[in-house]
């Protein structure tokens, strides 16, 4: 059975090997191709920016919320892929005396988050080349790293695999048909979503063998780390409040005060459906976590999950999807 269920695994790291060899891009020749951005056009389409909340907005201030988020999207990804690469050079070393099939795959999807974190530092300086002034990105990606890498592995994949699958959940929406949206940054959703639809399958492989390693006190401590990664949403909290202010600064008018807090609240909701609820909410990620842990390790997720999710939980493993 254990030869059978191996073959498998190793299986499913050949295609993601031959997938990944067929869609290869390169950020010049394929995303960017010596463009710049229009500014006439929204980076993120209204699924993702929420910016549909704000009816007392017109089209120019929509829009310019949309690149707002959409320049911290960049960044946002780049702090990710700071972690991830990381992580995945540590892992691939458990396959180097091994699996060989299993470490092509893995040092292939290293260099492919290498290249993720080059196209969005690309997509930062194309945004700032006519963006005014002020915009500020908060968290230090080096120190948020070292804070990721220092917890178990068994967490950081299922954050990883987190991470991986939303980017699923943000391609669709950004296929939505919609003239306002930049083509460029269209390009960048689908570009990105191409190689990490495999990463997301590479992960979940990882994060069984990890599981497998693993007694019940070992998965409570991981469940634990799990949840310390949570407070993600305290630097969502930052950026989100930081990304406001610059916004109503750049607008043309003066906001009441019941039209900032909505502006507030909708930058805040939308971040935290952009990087947390959309992975959280995704039935391929609710089923693969919940098969993973039982009812008692999933209550102090779902307890951890219940504010962000802005709903009632009444059942622990509704957290998990």
């Amino acid at each position: 059975m254990q030869a059978v269920q191996h073959e498998t695994q190793t299986q499913r790291y050949a295609t993601c090997i031959a997938v990944s060899k067929r869609i290869r891009w390169d950020i010049d020749r394929d995303v960017i191709r010596a463009r710049r951005f229009d500014f006439a056009h929204k980076f993120l389409p209204d699924g993702l920016s929420q910016v549909d909340r704000l009816p007392f907005l017109d089209s120019a201030a929509r829009t310019l919320m949309s690149q707002i988020q959409g320049r911290t999207y960049a960044n946002m990804f780049r702090l990710c892929e700071r972690f991830i690469g990381a992580k995945m050079l540590e892992v691939g070393g458990d396959h180097a005396l091994g699996d060989q099939i299993a470490l092509e795959a893995v040092v292939r999807f290293t260099d492919e988050e290498l290249k993720h974190l080059e196209l969005f530092r690309r997509v930062e300086l194309l945004a700032a080349e006519s963006m005014a002034d002020g915009y500020r990105f908060l968290p230090d990606a080096d120190d948020v790293a070292r804070f990721v890498l220092g917890k178990s592995t068994w967490a950081i994949l299922a954050l990883t695999c987190h991470i991986e699958i939303f980017t699923q959940v943000h391609y669709r929406q950004s296929m939505e048909a919609d003239e306002a949206l930049s083509p460029l940054f269209k390009d960048v959703f689908l570009f990105h979503w191409k190689e990490e639809s495999q990463h997301a399958i590479i992960d979940e492989l990882e994060l069984l063998r990890e599981d497998a390693r693993l007694d019940y006190a070992a998965r409570d401590a991981a469940v634990d780390d799990l949840i310390a990664l949570a407070g993600i949403d305290g630097m969502l909290q930052e950026q989100a409040q930081a990304d406001a202010a610059y916004f109503r600064a750049q607008c043309d008018r003066a906001f009441t005060p019941t039209e900032r807090e909505a502006i507030d609240g909708c930058m805040l909701d939308a971040y935290r459906w952009q990087y947390i609820v959309s992975g959280i909410e995704e039935p391929r990620f609710a089923k693969l976590l919940a098969d993973l842990v039982d009812e008692r390790q999933a209550n102090p997720i779902g307890a951890a999950l219940a504010p962000i999710m802005q709903r009632k939980l009444p059942d622990p493993m509704m957290a998990l999807g």
